[in-house]
């Protein structure tokens, strides 16, 4: 919602500011400039990117409009499936986890908080952390650089669109002036005609450099930092996950576990140590 109010009240003023001088909204928007700028624009970004990173910039682009991936609320459920896991394990041994880790899909327990179960990432990377652990290959003291493995993997992946936007960002100041230049070229060929046609035809190409600088700074941008920030806070849900999963596997115990957790979250999603104890010790 607020990425949709930034798009209205920075388009809103640029317009308001151009109408309030006398000029007229369509003598901003030109097909002869629009159709290069966008083609530029839609060509690079196919030449730049693999299929996997095209899905991945439409993904996080519109996740923008959802706003923080991940409440308050959201953690909490993630305590409690970890906790109720931990103590599982705590009683039956580790080989108790088997069912959940080995089909996590199918888990009557995991399936008790739906919004971590409908996240296949966070589920996959808590059950191949626990994997290793359950079936015996791997010490506990081994377990941690295994899953920060997969967290840097999983860094790299999540950040591929925003180098791909910034980059597009980046040239589209030069998309526009190459838009400009086109209709500058035609405008050259009209130059002994009447004065006002060849000033209008020069204010025509002018408009490819605004809307080049303008999706630029206005609007790619901006998107790509937001999607840089969604991805800072997915990457802490898993990384709030690792840091509970390898307290845990070290001998923790699981109220232990799940505040080593909770200390790894920035303040607008930690909870409290009393309201983290009271919630986990009052779980059904």
């Amino acid at each position: 919602m607020l990425v949709i109010a930034g798009l209205v009240i920075l388009t809103g003023c640029v317009i308001w500011g151009f109408t309030h001088g006398g000029g007229r909204l369509g003598e901003l928007f030109h097909i002869g400039e629009i159709v290069p700028l966008v083609g530029l624009a839609i060509g690079t970004i196919l030449i730049m990117s693999p299929p996997k990173v095209l899905k991945a910039i439409i993904h996080h682009s519109l996740g923008t409009l959802k706003g923080a991936p991940f409440k308050k609320a959201d953690y909490e459920e993630l305590f409690k499936c970890l906790y109720e896991l931990f103590v599982l394990g705590r009683r039956g041994g580790m080989i108790a986890l088997e069912e959940h880790v080995m089909n996590p899909h199918g888990s009557s327990l995991f399936k008790k908080y739906p919004k971590f179960h409908a996240n296949h990432h966070a589920v996959e990377f808590l059950c191949d952390g626990l994997k290793p652990i359950v079936d015996g290959r791997i010490k506990p003291d081994q377990l941690e650089p295994l899953m920060a493995s997969s967290l840097r993997t999983m860094h790299g992946e999540h950040h591929a669109p925003v180098v791909v936007i910034n980059k597009l960002g980046d040239s589209m100041p030069a998309f526009g002036i190459v838009a400009a230049v086109l209709g500058i070229v035609l405008v050259m060929g009209k130059i002994g005609g009447p004065v006002t046609e060849v000033g209008g035809g020069i204010a025509s190409a002018l408009t490819g450099t605004f809307l080049g600088i303008f999706a630029s700074y206005a609007v790619l941008g901006p998107i790509a930092t937001n999607i840089e920030f969604n991805g800072h806070a997915e990457m802490a849900y898993l990384e709030c996950i690792k840091a509970a999963v390898v307290s845990f596997a070290n001998g923790l115990p699981p109220l232990v576990a799940a505040e080593v957790g909770r200390r790894t979250l920035e303040e607008d999603v930690r909870p409290t140590s009393g309201e983290l104890e009271t919630m986990l010790k009052t779980l059904k």
